[in-house]
């Protein structure tokens, strides 16, 4: 079971949420769940409106699933992703900090998710 924390500047305070390991709904369909307002758009990984940092309670052992290519080419043309961290994603399976909440999917690690609440901004 994965602890995935929520902050942004648009709550009150964080919100700490269970996801289940094994489960495959994005942050964004469990931030839904728990009224936890990410902005979106598209839900496709083409607008780039649910923008996220993920930061992992244990950065040497990250388990998130990897980029897709929607994602990949969305984040590049937010200037949030280098190639460096493409290379380090697809040869280390390394995932980057900014990921997409309609695509990002916390496995069994405790992650906390940051957003601003501005479309595209994380």
């Amino acid at each position: 079971m994965a602890i995935v924390t929520f902050s942004s500047p648009m709550m009150h305070k964080d919100k700490a949420v269970y996801a289940i390991a094994g489960d495959t709904r994005t942050a964004l369909l469990l931030a839904e769940e728990n009224k936890i307002p990410i902005p979106f758009e598209c839900r496709d990984g083409n607008c780039g409106s649910c923008l996220i940092e993920v930061t992992y309670a244990n950065p040497t052992d990250k388990k998130a699933v990897m980029l897709t290519d929607k994602e990949k080419l969305t984040l590049k043309e937010l200037g949030k992703l280098t190639a460096q961290e493409i290379e380090d994603a697809e040869v280390r399976d390394m995932p980057p900090r900014y990921r997409l909440a309609c695509q990002f999917i916390a496995r069994d690690e405790d992650v906390t998710i940051t957003f601003t609440g501005d479309p595209g901004g994380a």
